[in-house]
């Protein structure tokens, strides 16, 4: 998520920009030359802005319509006010952890004194996250509370088989409730996109609040039970695998901790299982909320596919950012491989921007996808027998969407990570990777999600949100006042889950410093550059 040109240490000028998708400075091609940026056409951008949030607000009124018509499977059960605080209340958690991790990893690198006393609230989320390996836990356990959360929207405000609305055409209903498109441009624009655009932005402000405190407590509580534990074990497996060992700056466990720790281990893999074989039993029962024209067979496949699309994209983005760091005798010579980072690090970058929001939005679209599959609809009440004959009460608990949420984390998210970080070449040597990112790109530029801007505005106007230079200053200014950052503090390499940021142009300056200092990053650029520039051909 670096704006990076042939000469990664050329001076930039600083720019102005109302937009916030608008690059925050120009790249030169050396000491003189300026290199010209293909800049978005601010008309057509604003016909974008208009259409997506007018889908947006299309979309918010279908789900409302859902809810209070009793179609979703949660207003089934309660009064439709209360499904509608539920999944509102879902969303606003879901903005807030998206934008809490943005800002916990783009500040992991700055000198906390310098907003000690400005920014009380986000210096006791620094502290308490970027102290040894806290960060790491702190993402594992927000990984599973992403997911969660996604299910749990879904239940919300997801429609049931056979909803209807009157006044909509059949061809809108089949668009927006048959393929999902309401509860996709919902969940993406209100609880991810624009939290992130302000969090790259202002992580100071943004995370300055008790709520982003909270989130962060309750994720490393849920690292801290065991539950997604199972994810260390395919992380000592991967590394051993690649031959590297994991860093760590924790102190060496003692006897009792190890026994601790691989206890929740095994716990978790013995939950991961049991979810997994529950999973494939209601799919091959027809027992989920997949639709009834599906096969159970077609739909078991579907639910592996699924799950393959999600990790390819989950671990992409791992795999962006390793490969840069590789010495140039492991960079490979693979053909998809080579031709993936030119399209990705072609020009100015902005596709690497563009492949983080539209994989946003196919991650959620697969989320939904998984979670209709994968959620089970079995109503004891009702006289539905159920799995394998449990009591009810058991049954109504699998059908809280538990167990789906666990095998999607694990498996088609956290594994498909730690394989990326410790295979980065391996990862990007299948054509897959390839048309992934050919798809993310046509999502981008349709500008379908571009709503999010818009909410992003509003929210950073009524939060007074201010860009984190006016607080502690760019990173050149704090190094003059020898409070430079320590990039020591992002832990990447094998076994790493930190990614590269929502937004490419809008990256921490921390993250644009370590392409300037940094010589594998800078020579692995300047050699994608020389492949794609004619004039060096």
């Amino acid at each position: 998520m670096l704006n990076l040109s042939q000469n990664l240490n050329c001076p930039r000028k600083r720019v102005k920009s109302k937009c916030p998708s608008a690059p925050l400075f120009v790249v030169t091609k050396g000491p003189d030359a300026k290199m010209s940026i293909t800049e978005k056409n601010p008309s057509v951008e604003a016909v974008k802005n208009v259409v997506s949030t007018g889908a947006l607000a299309f979309s918010i009124i279908i789900i409302a319509g859902l809810i209070f018509t009793k179609q979703t499977s949660l207003a089934q059960d309660v009064h439709p006010v209360l499904a509608l605080i539920v999944l509102m209340m879902a969303v606003i958690w879901l903005s807030v952890v998206e934008g809490g991790q943005a800002s916990l990893v783009g500040l992991a690198p700055v000198n906390r004194d310098l907003y000690a006393e400005t920014h009380k609230i986000a210096h006791k989320s620094c502290a308490n996250v970027h102290t040894n390996d806290s960060l790491d836990r702190y993402l594992l356990g927000r990984q599973f509370m992403v997911v969660f959360i996604v299910f749990a929207v879904n239940i919300a405000g997801g429609p049931v088989a056979g909803a209807e609305l009157l006044g909509f055409s059949p061809w809108i209903l089949s668009i927006f409730l048959g393929f999902g498109l309401a509860m996709i441009l919902f969940t993406t624009m209100c609880g991810q996109l624009n939290s992130q655009v302000n969090a790259s932005h202002c992580m100071l402000d943004y995370l300055n609040t008790w709520p982003n405190y909270v989130t962060l407590r309750v994720a490393k509580a849920i690292e801290f039970s065991g539950v997604v534990h199972a994810s260390y074990i395919i992380q000592i497996i991967v590394a051993a695998l690649a031959g590297k060992k994991i860093e760590t700056k924790e102190l060496p466990r003692s006897d009792l901790h190890n026994l601790f720790f691989y206890f929740r281990c095994f716990m978790s893999l013995g939950l991961l299982i049991f979810a997994f074989v529950v999973t494939l039993a209601a799919l091959f029962e027809g027992k989920t909320t997949m639709w009834e024209s599906v096969p159970n067979a077609a739909a078991v496949v579907l639910f592996f596919i699924l799950m393959c699309v999600v990790g390819l994209l989950e671990g992409m983005q791992i795999a962006f950012f390793a490969v840069a760091k590789l010495p140039e005798d492991e960079r490979g010579d693979n053909f998809w491989a080579k031709k993936t980072c030119a399209l990705l690090f072609h020009g100015d970058a902005r596709n690497l921007s563009g492949f983080m929001i539209g994989r946003q939005l196919c991650v959620v679209s697969c989320m939904f996808f998984i979670a209709r599959v994968t959620s089970l609809d079995v109503d004891p009440g009702a006289g539905d027998s159920t799995l394998w004959g449990i009591p009810g009460w058991a049954q109504i608990f699998l059908n809280f969407g538990f167990l789906g949420a666990l095998v999607t984390t694990i498996l088609a998210s956290i594994a498909w990570q730690l394989v990326a970080s410790a295979f980065p070449i391996a990862f990007l040597s299948n054509p897959f990777t390839y048309v992934l990112l050919r798809l993310c790109l046509f999502l981008e530029s349709t500008g379908i999600c571009n709503g999010s801007y818009v909410i992003a505005w509003i929210h950073r106007k009524l939060g007074g949100f201010q860009r984190d230079e006016v607080y502690i200053g760019t990173a050149e200014e704090r190094r003059a006042k020898a409070k430079a950052d320590n990039l020591d503090n992002i832990n990447v390499g094998a076994g790493r889950l930190v990614k590269l940021p929502a937004f490419a142009e809008d990256a921490p300056e921390a993250l644009k410093e370590l392409a300037r200092n940094d010589t594998a990053v800078q020579e692995y650029i300047s050699l994608i550059q020389h492949q794609n520039d004619p004039e060096k051909r």
